[in-house]
């Protein structure tokens, strides 16, 4: 296709030449903006060459979240395993990426999360619990793969997360006997580090699986029971929060994509402009 434009080219340089040779006084030199080359025929018609990127330039945003949760724990009391549920959430889980791509096959990241991850406990039979926090995290991680198009790539890295409100609920044999929430609860840890790995698919598939190493409780906490006794109630409790989740802010992946040819040429009259890749 390039050869057979070739010819339509050279007229209309030709032609365009003509034009400024009979009419200095309404051209311009040829003028440099970035990677463009523009030569201005007359007033109404210029041809502009360039050159596309090799990679995306500078910082950009995406935007998306979590998406949906699955999260799973492994939970211990006095060293036996208590008996947990799955437990899948929706809402509320957002964010936004701060990328830079060092190449079309490698970048980095940064950004700001907030999400809901929990998990419910079967401690007995007759008694559930679903405990949760919202977090804000700052991840920082890398991309190898397919930047441009964003049709496959590999990211991974840890991300650090600030609990700003504990919420639980308890349950006896079905029934909802207790909830409450705390803002910036020492129930749990204040901070909460985690490490992530996960795939981008196109056409906007993602999964994520994050882990969190540090125990989901605080076994320092200190409250009081009925009889105004303190007690440390997580003092002998272990959880471990690993979850999935199948999409990640990789979003909007459209403006990752880099044109697969790498020049372009231009011509511009008036407000009607024609482009020409090659």
């Amino acid at each position: 296709m390039q050869y057979k434009l070739r010819p339509l080219i050279l007229i209309l340089i030709l032609l365009c030449g003509n034009a400024y040779a009979q009419d200095q006084k309404d051209s311009t030199n040829a003028a440099r903006h970035d990677t463009d080359t523009t030569e201005r025929i007359s007033s109404s018609f210029s041809i502009i060459f360039g050159k596309y990127p090799k990679h995306r330039q500078g910082v950009y945003v995406t935007h998306g979240g979590n998406g949906a949760l699955l999260s799973f724990a492994s939970m211990k009391d006095n060293g036996v395993h208590v008996r947990n549920i799955p437990r899948f959430t929706l809402f509320f889980n957002v964010g936004s990426n701060f990328n830079k791509d060092f190449s079309k096959n490698f970048g980095i990241f940064t950004g700001i999360n907030i999400k809901n991850i929990g998990l419910i406990s079967k401690p007995y039979d007759s008694l559930k619990l679903k405990q949760r926090v919202y977090t804000l995290g700052v991840p920082l991680g890398f991309k190898i793969g397919d930047l441009n198009s964003g049709s496959f790539f590999f990211f991974a890295g840890g991300e650090v997360d600030l609990a700003f409100n504990y919420k639980e609920k308890q349950f006896v044999d079905g029934k909802k006997v207790r909830k409450f929430n705390e803002w910036f609860s020492d129930r749990t840890p204040l901070i909460m580090p985690s490490l992530f790995a996960g795939m981008r698919f196109e056409p906007g598939f993602g999964l994520k699986v994050q882990y969190y190493p540090q125990n989901f409780f605080n076994k320092d906490f200190k409250t009081r029971d009925k009889d105004n006794n303190v007690f440390t109630p997580y003092k002998n409790t272990e959880a471990q929060l690993v979850f999935v989740t199948l999409s990640y802010n990789f979003s909007g992946m459209d403006i990752f994509k880099i044109k697969s040819k790498r020049h372009y040429m231009k011509m511009k009259s008036g407000k009607a402009e024609i482009e020409v890749n090659y």
